[in-house]
């Protein structure tokens, strides 16, 4: 916890860092219950970092090809939370699969969001994916990360409808415009105690906002 209360969030990007703004623009409001105390990325290079620093948000980069395998990087990474003394940490288009040991030590403390209605679609393209099988509804999850991919105790969802016509990119721009929301929301949820797991699922003590649809 910050000495205000709230819990200390970092939030780990890997480029434009769109659903960073959305939370740290959310994280402004005095009520909300956690501060981001780090933006970190994998690419020295990431937009986000200035966009964040922009922000007066701490940054850090620690470039993924500086290491010689996966477990050496996370441990570099895992060194600069503890550092930072983060509660929980929000992956937020975090483009590392990151190594078991590393989603243990954190388990129950990390979240990512994924643009689908898991459990469909999993990993890349999901768009595509959506398209492709014909769905008549899409949309993003925010769950607590496990060692398996895009798998998770789930949060909470938000659903967008498929149009006739629809490719990939314009079913995106309607699923980012609900990541945007969605995400603060859920953050929200697990930093201020409102959404806890139990036995492998989320249980949420909170009214859902209007679109958003809270595991129950």
């Amino acid at each position: 916890m910050s000495g205000s209360g709230k819990v200390r969030v970092a939030v780990l990007i890997s480029g434009r860092g769109s659903n960073m703004i959305a939370l740290a623009e959310a994280a402004r409001d005095p009520d909300y219950p956690a501060d981001i105390v780090l933006v970190l990325a994998n690419d020295p290079q990431a937009e986000g970092l200035a966009r964040a620093a922009a922000m007066g948000l701490p940054t850090q980069a620690i470039d993924h090809r500086a290491f010689p395998d996966r477990v050496s990087f996370d441990a570099a990474i895992d060194a600069a939370l503890r550092a930072a003394r983060v509660d929980l940490v929000v992956l937020a288009g975090f483009m590392r699969i990151l190594t078991p040991g590393f989603v243990e030590a954190w388990a129950g403390r990390m979240i990512n969001i994924h643009p689908s209605l898991l459990p469909l679609f999993k990993g890349t393209h999901t768009h595509e994916q959506a398209l492709a099988a014909g769905v008549r509804l899409h949309g993003c999850t925010v769950h607590f990360v496990v060692p398996e991919l895009d798998a998770g105790p789930i949060v909470a969802q938000a659903a967008v409808p498929v149009h006739e016509g629809d490719d990939a990119d314009s079913l995106a721009a309607r699923v980012i415009v609900q990541e945007r929301q969605l995400y603060p929301a859920a953050l929200a949820l697990v930093a201020g105690g409102q959404a806890r797991l139990e036995g492998g699922r989320v249980v949420i003590n909170a009214e859902p906002p209007d679109g958003v649809l809270f595991s129950l």
